[in-house]
């Protein structure tokens, strides 16, 4: 029996996330997750020894990577989600290294619970697109850290990947049926509107003001801009079931808030095709930063 989390943070991160497709979940971590949590880890520049702050840890992908890295590491796992926690927790149990971690249940913009100068690194990934306050995590970020503590963040900018034009919806081309497309399109904007909600209401630049207005005394990011064809075919059943963040429901979802019985079977006859044959195209802006207390 699928077990059901309880929140919507868990149920997208551990269940909607690939759309059920637990070959998908591999590919992904192949060649995403894993080079995204290599290249934050590496900025973080852990040492032996090393308190290391993952907020927002989520399913714990950079907080177990840092534990796996160093032996002598230790790790706070932070996050606004009890169960994401939770299941973190019983896998360190499973592991047999709770004794080098803690589970603290606190938001991004408010670590009041951690005290002052106590961690040397503050890792985040995909976090602050959930955060309205985001000078305040900075804030956050800069106060617990140790004097020369180093923070190291991987974000993806949204202003960029999700400005697609009228006649593409999800990376496909929609020409010939683009006023039903519209209708989920308008769906998504209501939800989630892009100028407004916390996922688009910041860019690259902003992330180095935050730093830079914190005081962090050093600060670098790094952009990666990519438009490239879908490298993959999925199947229609992995397409319909997938969410692009835990905010916002499945494509079949909404199409089913949406559209007509008709309007369904007019994208499906056209969209389908597309997505099996994996002809779509992808646009991800893709930033990292790190600094120094």
């Amino acid at each position: 029996m699928t077990k059901v989390y309880g929140d919507i943070w868990s149920r997208w991160l551990l269940e909607r996330r690939f759309g059920g497709d637990q070959a998908a979940m591999q590919d992904a971590l192949s060649n995403y997750l894993y080079p995204w949590r290599d290249k934050v880890l590496s900025h973080a520049n852990l040492q032996e020894g090393d308190m290391l702050l993952d907020v927002g840890c989520g399913d714990g992908l950079i907080a177990f990577g840092a534990l796996e890295k160093v032996e002598t590491s230790r790790v706070i796992f932070s996050d606004i989600s009890q169960d994401l926690l939770n299941h973190s927790q019983s896998l360190a149990r499973e592991m047999n290294i709770l004794d080098r971690c803690q589970f603290v249940h606190a938001s991004a913009d408010d670590l009041s619970i951690i005290e002052d100068a106590s961690a040397d690194i503050v890792t985040t990934r995909s976090v602050l697109i959930y955060v309205s306050a985001k000078q305040k995590a900075f804030s956050e970020f800069h106060r617990v850290l140790k004097p020369g503590g180093r923070l190291s963040i991987f974000e993806p900018i949204s202003k960029f990947s999700d400005l697609e034009p009228p006649h593409i919806f999800a990376g496909y081309d929609v020409t010939s049926i683009a006023d039903i497309a519209q209708k989920l399109k308008a769906l998504y904007e209501r939800i989630q509107p892009t100028d407004t909600d916390p996922m688009g209401d910041f860019d690259e630049r902003d992330l180095v003001l935050f730093a830079e207005k914190t005081g962090f005394k050093e600060v670098h990011l790094e952009l990666q801009i990519a438009v490239k064809p879908i490298p993959e075919k999925m199947t229609w059943e992995r397409f319909l079931r997938y969410a692009a963040n835990p905010k916002v429901p499945t494509i079949e979802e909404a199409m089913q808030q949406a559209l007509t019985l008709e309007e369904i079977s007019s994208l499906t006859l056209h969209l389908r095709p597309l997505v099996e044959q994996g002809q779509g195209v992808r646009r991800s802006a893709l930033a990292y930063l790190w600094a120094t207390k």
